[in-house]
């Protein structure tokens, strides 16, 4: 599989990465075979995060003995130096190795002062770590951090539907030499196939996309396309437009960043439901139980917790009821009135 520089971290990384939040969702046997696949399938870069649950023991599980092969990269919420130690300690428990390739802080709502840069620094001076990176969803702080200087990485949601502001930054990472790590190529999942997103980022030679892979369908999908690239010519692009006006405006992106919610409402699930029903067979959305998810958005308590911690300022509240409205009169629409 071809590989590309990871910007000054000059680590030579696959095309295509494999990202690991959702293994999470899957049994420790299946989500650790599933991960070897993709390493015995010629990736050698894997992401995942402290935060996603059981993610890095899987890899652990299923990468130690191959451990010199591949490229990790895992993140830390923390926000003192305390939970910074902790964290890593336990990342390098769980993953059963002594080092992590790119230790990214993770999401920071603002670039981290001087104290935690000087963590960063230090475990890397200690070994522990070999690379320091950041991941961010706002425009403005992926921006702050690049210029910085203290960074070696950006991850940051970039797919075809991407904007010239995004690309933006790519271009300032390009100029920086920080490698650009790509999430949410699928955006969220509204994007029902890997090949647009593969063929526009394509064009820039230091992207990455990480893929969440959960299945073995999906995982086969982004190896056949690295076989035969898709190009990005005249029938291409004109998907990807036709993808940008269905989804134009704003849309959740399903990064859970809003998460919990006091009432129980599956936000990342509902927000999203006037695209689901439209981008997929919708009878996978007309059952009881989905149903009873939509409904629940009535028990919101308008506390605005949601719409404070979108890292897009999204009016989650005003999202929700609007799917709502919506998913009552598809419903109608499809199965009948009273249904």
């Amino acid at each position: 599989m071809e590989k590309i520089r990871l910007g000054k971290t000059n680590l030579l990384v696959t095309r295509s990465a494999f990202g690991a939040l959702p293994v999470q969702r899957l049994g420790k046997e299946e989500g650790a075979a599933l991960l070897y696949r993709a390493y015995e399938n010629g990736i050698n870069f894997f992401d995942t995060a402290n935060g996603y649950s059981d993610s890095e023991e899987k890899i652990g599980l299923a990468l130690s003995k191959v451990r010199d092969q591949v490229i990790i990269a895992t993140k830390t919420g923390s926000s003192t130096p305390d939970l910074f130690w902790k964290h890593l300690e336990l990342s390098l428990t769980r993953m059963k190795t002594d080092y992590i390739d790119v230790y990214q802080f993770h999401n920071p709502r603002t670039p981290h002062g001087d104290e935690m840069v000087a963590c960063m620094v230090k475990a890397k001076e200690q070994g522990m770590i070999r690379h320091i990176g950041v991941t961010a969803h706002r425009l403005d702080t992926a921006t702050a951090e690049v210029e910085s200087g203290i960074y070696e990485t950006m991850q940051y949601p970039l797919s075809a539907l991407s904007s010239e502001r995004d690309l933006d930054l790519v271009r300032l990472c390009r100029e920086k030499d920080v490698g650009v790590i790509a999430m949410k190529a699928l955006s969220g999942g509204l994007l029902t196939s890997a090949a647009p997103s593969m063929a526009f980022l394509r064009q820039f030679d230091n992207v990455v996309p990480i893929w969440g892979f959960q299945r073995d369908s999906e995982l086969d999908e982004v190896l056949q396309l690295e076989k035969n690239p898709p190009a990005l010519d005249d029938a291409m692009m004109a998907r990807i437009q036709a993808d940008r006006a269905q989804l134009a405006g704003d849309f959740c992106r399903a990064c859970g960043y809003c998460q919990p919610c006091p009432a129980g409402i599956k936000i990342e699930t509902c927000a999203r439901m006037p695209l689901l029903l439209r981008r997929a067979p919708f009878q996978n959305f007309m059952s009881d139980g989905v149903r009873a998810d939509m409904e629940n958005i009535e028990n919101c308590i308008h506390c605005d917790a949601c719409k404070g911690r979108c890292p897009y300022s999204l009016d989650t509240p005003k999202l929700l009821r609007a799917a709502l409205e919506d998913y009552r009169a598809f419903r109608a629409e499809k199965l009948g009135a009273g249904n």
